[in-house]
């Protein structure tokens, strides 16, 4: 497989070259054909003994020089100074059908100067949870990191128990993060920030390149795609679970899904992240939480922005204000066709957040009670529902009528999502080396829209998930 690794052209202070860390049996679990394909891949290769190696960490082909970045970040709104890719490695990059560039990395793939006395190694549950969960946004439409494979090492890792290992193949535009900027800017390193922030914006925003302040533009692309990022998050009842600002990547891309985990019944106040003690990450909070990450974004790029430091966050505090407004524009156009409006009316957040109000009363399903409107009947058990439908109905007739509501309604608002149990229902067989489940699974999840009563079901009273975890 021929990759260039263009993060290795950077100033060797940006990252660690790193060997490989050979496991006892690696074997494939499941690649991702299509992807591959579409990345220009061999699928055949890459599912053979040399790729499988190399899907592993275990063997390398001559000429690849994998990487681990180093990075910081604000953990939980504390700063570490470094933090760095601490059981990953990054192998390379190439550029897809469609021209655009991306990279590959592995998770779990052995320790690095960056492990700060971890093993550097990956579960085979947090694997399959963030080969479910990336496939599953990618198919709802969300920016997000992709799976390329999963492979088992044959070997145990200790976490509260002896657990098998894996390792996970992911594809991104890029892994810079938001914590890439702040390692610099922690070290005043000026030349590392300009040299990374030029480089992302070759790679991300090319077009800003040339203009009179490219870092400044820079930024407010940044702000952008994150709020829109966000918005889509929120339409669809995702909860991140970990935004600390090394999870935060400048690309507009979802990273990262340790915790990650999907709303059941609505509550705006839900978390389930078991490293979250405080709600800080929790579902409503996410919004606020993503400006606060590109405020700490902002800080680390003001010597780029301007020479005074004065000048610099003057120039930089209108640009982050933007994200309110980007944030509230996506959110709303997307909520909207989640009830059937193509228009807006003033009204309309009105009409929403009545209906959402419902749903929390109720503590009523959010995926299932936005699908059902397709045909509203299905909701008459939900309590205050028929007045609500009055006022909708009546807006629905100013828009078109109902046949068009739902044909909006059955295209915006997914049947299926990785249900958190189902999740956890399939990492435990697993566990026990069948991965049936995980395969029947992944299928109704990249195939969002298609209804599918075996895999829409909320979860009963005791199948009900109180909990995620990070895997590290």
């Amino acid at each position: 497989m021929q990759l260039v690794n263009r993060y290795a052209t950077l100033p060797p202070r940006f990252y660690a070259r790193m060997t490989a860390s050979p496991v006892a049996a690696p074997r494939l679990l499941k690649l991702n054909v299509p992807l591959a394909r579409h990345l220009g891949l061999d699928p055949e290769w890459l599912a053979g003994p040399e790729g499988v190696a190399l899907l592993a960490g275990h063997a390398f082909p001559e000429g690849l020089t994998p990487v681990a970045t180093a990075y910081a970040g604000h953990q939980f709104g504390q700063f570490v100074p470094q933090l760095g890719d601490g059981r990953a490695l990054l192998l390379g990059d190439g550029v897809d059908e469609d021209g655009r560039p991306y990279e590959i990395q592995l998770k779990g793939s052995g320790p690095t100067p960056f492990s700060r006395r971890g093993d550097g190694r990956a579960a085979l549950g947090p694997v399959l949870r963030e080969y479910l969960l990336s496939e599953a946004m990618a198919a709802l439409g969300v920016p997000t990191t992709r799976a390329l494979a999963a492979v088992a090492t044959g070997e145990s890792v200790i976490r509260e128990i002896l657990l098998p290992g894996a390792v996970f193949a992911r594809v991104a535009a890029s892994h810079i993060r938001v914590g890439s900027f702040q390692y610099f800017a922690a070290r005043q390193d000026v030349e590392g920030l300009k040299a990374l922030a030029d480089f992302a914006i070759a790679r991300h925003y090319p077009d800003l390149a040339e203009g009179n302040a490219p870092y400044l533009a820079f930024f407010g692309a940044v702000v952008a795609a994150q709020a829109r990022l966000i918005a889509r998050w929120m339409a669809l009842g995702f909860i991140h679970g970990v935004m600390n600002t090394d999870n935060c990547a400048v690309s507009g891309e979802t990273i990262d899904y340790g915790p990650a985990a999907f709303l059941d019944e609505y509550d705006p106040g839900k978390s389930f992240s078991s490293i979250d003690q405080g709600g800080r990450y929790a579902y409503a909070n996410q919004p606020r939480i993503g400006m606060w990450n590109l405020a700490r974004f902002a800080e680390a790029l003001l010597p780029l922005i301007a020479e005074d430091a004065e000048a610099a966050a003057a120039a930089v505090q209108p640009v982050l204000m933007r994200f309110p407004e980007t944030f509230e524009a996506e959110f709303g156009a997307l909520m909207r066709r989640k009830i059937g409006l193509a228009t807006q009316e003033e009204g309309d957040k009105e009409l929403l957040g009545g209906f959402l109000d419902l749903l929390m009363h109720a503590k009523a399903d959010f995926t299932l009670s936005f699908r059902r409107l397709d045909d509203p009947d299905r909701l008459g058990d939900l309590e205050g529902f028929p007045a609500w439908r009055a006022q909708w109905e009546a807006r629905l007739e100013r828009d078109g009528g109902r046949d068009a509501a739902r044909a909006r309604i059955l295209a915006a608002c997914p049947a299926v999502i990785p249900r958190n149990h189902r999740v956890e229902a399939v990492i435990d067989a697993a566990l026990r080396d069948d991965f049936a489940p995980f395969e029947a699974l992944l299928d109704a999840v990249t195939h969002p829209f298609r209804d599918n009563p075996d895999y829409e079901r909320p979860p009963t009273q005791q199948e009900r998930v109180h909990a995620t975890f990070c895997g590290t």
